[in-house]
């Protein structure tokens, strides 16, 4: 079975960026520190400095990434940051890693 990845484009009123910023990232550390199935969770920033944060995911499978919508941390970030998002967007994908050996 792959591993299921989930990216999800924010666009942020920026005059809340900072606040969806710290938010964001304290969802991210209690996800990856909390969640067996959480197997990384990475936050881009456009560059140059945007109101646009993408959140790229990756989960032993499905299920881990459904357990990670039911959690606490979700939750409170999911309810504090929609007002000031402006748009958002999911997509999910599978996992095919290619590595350095």
């Amino acid at each position: 079975m792959s591993q299921h990845a989930v990216w999800v484009e924010f666009e942020v009123l920026p005059q809340h960026l900072q606040q969806f910023r710290e938010a964001v990232l304290k969802n991210a550390r209690a996800s990856v520190a909390t969640e067996p199935g959480c197997l990384r969770f990475d936050v881009l920033e456009a560059v140059p400095a945007a109101p646009r944060v993408l959140l790229y995911e990756i989960y032993d499978n499905e299920a881990a990434f459904k357990a990670h919508l039911e959690t606490r941390h979700f939750q409170e970030f999911d309810k504090q940051s929609a007002p000031w998002v402006v748009r958002k967007a999911v997509q999910f994908g599978h996992v095919t890693q290619i590595a350095k050996t």
